[in-house]
């Protein structure tokens, strides 16, 4: 008897380990521009759009060399949100109020997010920076990953 209740319960502990195991994934991203007094363009992008990434790949062989032949322009999507937000510098430096106030537009989106069903899973960032005088460019780019159970 412990046999078969041990066994139903393993049978139903399984069914929802791979049941919770389908999630759909969503990407919100930050740029926050480095170029002083204004003139980036840092944003909150967030796609509203689906693409299915094989439209656009092609799997290449020694023995098939095709490309894929799919136009750069179709694998652009119309739909998206662009939220406006500050460059870390102004004319003096970096801008504290600044990097203030896209910590507040950013949670303000993650905390939205999350009130539809999202999970904030990774984040992960990366720079492109000012490489000194005459340069004047650069970049600081997170990633967050959310996702929710299919449904």
């Amino acid at each position: 008897m412990f046999k078969k209740i041990f066994f139903v319960a393993f049978l139903a502990i399984s069914f929802i380990e791979v049941e919770a195991q389908a999630y759909e994934y969503r990407i919100v991203t930050s740029i926050e521009s480095v170029v002083p007094m204004g003139l980036g363009r840092s944003r909150i992008i967030s796609n509203q759009e689906d693409k299915d990434y094989t439209e656009y790949t092609s799997s290449r062989t020694e023995e098939d060399k095709k490309q894929n032949k799919s136009k750069r322009s179709e694998a652009k999507v119309d739909d998206f949100d662009e939220t406006k937000i500050l460059n870390f510098y102004s004319a003096t430096g970096i801008n504290f109020q600044n990097i203030a106030s896209n910590d507040a537009l950013l949670s303000s989106k993650v905390n939205t997010m999350i009130e539809q069903g999202w999970d904030l899973t990774f984040v992960t960032s990366g720079v492109e920076s000012d490489a000194g005088k005459g340069d004047g460019t650069g970049i600081f780019i997170t990633r967050f990953i959310f996702r929710r159970p299919r449904g």
